[in-house]
């Protein structure tokens, strides 16, 4: 090492957990190299210098030549994503003074300077940086996981959380001594109330980091957007036309907008917002006009990005429109983005969540070159953005986050920010009858007390739904297998049927296996159809679309059959899920036996037929129809490819009826004189229904003789019997066990069928 050695490092995006701490990550060489061991300072130099705190990079990075910083660092220092900077030791002063004062044009804040050296204790700076400050719930770790922050910075930290900070970002507007300093117990620390005009560039309001669960596609954004506009010549090495268009879409508030604006800022770009309706006059040719101004604004700025927001409104098919001023509107911005003049260092970026109704000609290469689809999110990309949400929230330590991550499948971005926004105005309504609110100032002691805890987040997962789902009936089981006695055999073929595809996709790919498309659940009414789908949707962390009848049948012709097609996309868009069909008899009997028009079941039939075992694939979902009546269901639905398993749901034997026992008697209070021997004997041909309304039918008999009763006795169970008999006979069961053999007999025809039209 020499004396003032640099190395140069690729910047890169910081981790979640490390964001708004003023901490980088690099390799332990390259501070070898420099001289540096963790928690020194380094001074960072793009188009600026700043300062921060080095910490070792996680062992998948080591050896990398790549520095990972946050957003902020990286507008500090004037780089962005992909670009190189200079790295060296800092020289550094202790920091007598300091003046901050916050980002935000109008907000006004007041907070006491002992207070703010504690929060950015051990933080280094320079004047023109824009700090945070982040509340953080465990210090940042090494490449080993051990903790690495000083003990005096994580209680930095925890003030910000204390004295109710959140995440503000506040810019240093002096500092004395100049240069690099670094914020000691010693510094007097002055926060101007408002902001304040200085020649300083802009913060970005959205960066990468703050866009959670969109990796992929962010990489994707990358490089159809950053690379033309920092580096055309690259594109004119190879002799082609740069992109001139992105089409983003995806169900409403994955993060669309959010996005392109974090895209426009990582960029550093002229960027110009146009919401469809903006632009929209009633005079003739203003549309049109409106349009073309915009675009040469963004000519005159370039690089630039044009961000056309709900561009559906704006760019509807021509030939659903009735409007005159649609169409023109439409063709204007053809000849605007693919016209005979050509655009240099201007993107197009088009949002929408409905691709299916823009016109035709938008939607092809040379206007928007490529469509990136932004998918609900898995349970890392939910993760990623509760810990976004939750960044300056003040969490009470019984907060798992993961576990919510778990629990919201099936939840955009947009949701999770409305659970974490509910979760924190249920503490704050836990606290608002100890407020004053003519009091121009909230005690501090009070403030101390407005942390989000488990319960608040529990009821606001109880109030929010996902919004992808909102227009279908879907829940969350809270059935589980245990709540489910007997049936082991049928259990175990669920598991394999659909657990393990959705669970372990990988290892039907590796065999080269297709996973089963449907189940049949087929069984005497009672014997719990239904619970074993519930149970099978939640042990499958799935979600669990459920199709009444009433909500797929209408009078209007089509209507039906586009119902169906509806419920299949948004289990497509939400998976993995199941897709629960009840009393399927009714929905999808034998065709051919209607008579006269509309022949509605019968379209649905051939919908639904489609759908399963159609041109498009069915990915993460799986289709479970129940039934009591398998006989009269059109037997296309029953061949291998559709319904791939038929399993028959019989009367529990008397082990089953045991388990049945168990889990309907477990949360009631019994009398020493219970016999469950004689109760198993007496309940021969009972189903799982009769069972549960026997237990029921006991306890009321029991309030019945004395309203003050706190248990059930033998004598109540045996009155309870005298009421209520067997839903089943032993012939009902034999006629389901020689209907299974019946079953694929008609689908075997069926295929035969099949193969002779062919």
């Amino acid at each position: 090492m020499t004396e003032g050695e640099t190395v140069r490092l690729k910047a890169s995006e910081a981790n979640q957990g490390d964001v708004g701490k003023g901490i980088v990550r690099m390799g332990d060489e390259f501070m070898e190299r420099i001289g540096i061991r963790p928690l020194d300072v380094v001074e960072i130099i793009g188009s600026r210098p700043t300062a921060a705190l080095a910490v070792s990079a996680y062992t998948q990075d080591q050896g990398i030549d790549m520095i990972r910083m946050d957003g902020l660092i990286r507008s500090n220092a004037g780089t962005s994503i992909g670009q190189y900077v200079e790295v060296k030791r800092a020289t550094w002063e202790e920091a007598k003074h300091v003046t901050l004062a916050p980002v935000t044009q109008g907000m006004q804040i007041f907070a006491p300077g002992d207070v703010l050296t504690k929060v950015f204790n051990g933080r280094p700076l320079l004047r023109g940086d824009v700090i945070s400050t982040t509340s953080v719930r465990k210090p940042p770790t090494d490449s080993m996981g051990r903790e690495t922050m000083f003990e005096e910075i994580f209680r930095g930290f925890l003030g910000a959380q204390a004295f109710g900070l959140g995440e503000i970002k506040l810019r240093v507007v002096s500092t004395s001594p100049g240069g690099i300093v670094k914020i000691t117990e010693g510094t007097d620390i002055e926060l101007l109330p408002q902001a304040v005009e200085t020649p300083e560039r802009s913060v970005p309001s959205v960066v990468y980091e703050d866009v959670g669960g969109l990796k992929p596609v962010i990489t994707k954004v990358r490089e159809m957007i950053e690379l033309p506009l920092k580096h055309p010549e690259l594109f004119d090495r190879l002799g082609i036309d740069p992109p001139k268009g992105v089409l983003l879409h995806g169900p409403p508030g994955t993060g669309k907008t959010m996005l392109a604006k974090a895209v426009a800022n990582e960029s550093d770009a002229y960027f110009i917002s146009i919401n469809g309706p903006e632009i929209m006059s009633k005079y003739y040719g203003e549309s049109e006009k409106a349009l073309r101004d915009l675009f040469e604004e963004a000519e005159k700025n370039t690089p630039a990005i044009i961000f056309l927001d709900e561009l559906d409104s704006i760019a509807p098919k021509r030939g659903d429109v009735t409007g005159e001023v649609e169409r023109r509107v439409v063709a204007q911005l053809l000849s605007l983005m693919d016209g005979l003049k050509e655009r240099k260092n201007v993107i197009v970026i088009g949002s929408t969540n409905r691709p299916e109704a823009l016109d035709m000609a938008l939607r092809r290469p040379g206007r928007f070159d490529r469509e990136i689809e932004l998918g609900v999110p898995d349970m890392e990309g939910r993760l990623e953005i509760f810990q976004i949400h939750t960044r300056g929230m003040p969490l009470h330590e019984d907060v798992v986050l993961e576990d919510y991550a778990i629990e919201t499948y099936g939840f955009v971005g947009a949701d999770i920010a409305a659970v974490s926004r509910e979760a924190a105005m249920n503490a704050l309504r836990r606290i608002l009858p100890q407020i004053d609110l003519d009091e121009p100032t909230i005690p501090k002691e009070i403030l101390d007390r407005l942390i989000v805890q488990k319960s608040d987040f529990e009821a606001a997962l109880r109030e929010i739904q996902p919004s992808a789902m909102r227009e279908i009936l879907v829940e969350v089981p809270n059935v589980s297998w245990e709540d489910i006695g007997g049936l082991e055999r049928v259990k175990d073929l669920m598991v394999e049927a659909v657990e393990w595809p959705l669970r372990n996709a990988e290892s039907f790919q590796r065999l080269g296996i297709d996973a089963p498309k449907g189940i049949l659940l087929y069984g005497p009414p009672g014997t719990g159809k239904t619970m074993l789908a519930k149970a099978v949707a939640n042990e499958s962390e799935a979600n669990f679309i459920t199709v009444k009848g009433s909500a797929l049948l209408s009078k209007w012709y089509g209507e039906s059959e586009k119902r169906v097609e509806e419920i299949f996309r948004k289990a497509r868009q939400v998976a993995p899920s199941i897709i629960f069909l009840d009393e399927l008899d009714a929905l999808v009997p034998v065709r051919g036996g209607a008579m006269g028009e509309p022949h509605v079941t019968e379209r649905i039939v051939n919908q639904l037929l489609s759908e399963i075992d159609g041109l498009e694939e069915l990915h993460g979902v799986v289709v479970i129809g129940a039934t009591n009546r398998p006989d009269i269901i059109d037997p296309a639905l029953l061949r291998p490819g559709r319904f791939d398993e038929l399993i028959l749901v019989p009367v529990p034997d008397r082990e089953s009826r045991r388990k049945i026992f168990q889990v309907h008697l477990k949360k009631s209070p019994l009398a020493d004189d219970i016999d469950v021997e004689e109760l198993l004997e007496q309940t021969d041909q009972y189903t799982g229904a009769d069972i549960a309304s026997l237990v029921r039918k006991a306890g009321r008999l029991a309030l019945r003789e004395d309203m003050a009763a706190t248990r059930i006795s033998q004598k109540h169970f045996l009155a309870a019997l005298e009421e209520i008999g067997p839903s089943v006979t032993a012939d009902t069961m034999k006629y389901y066990s020689s209907m299974a053999r019946e079953l694929r007999k008609k689908a075997s025809r069926e295929v035969e069928r099949a193969d002779i039209y062919a």
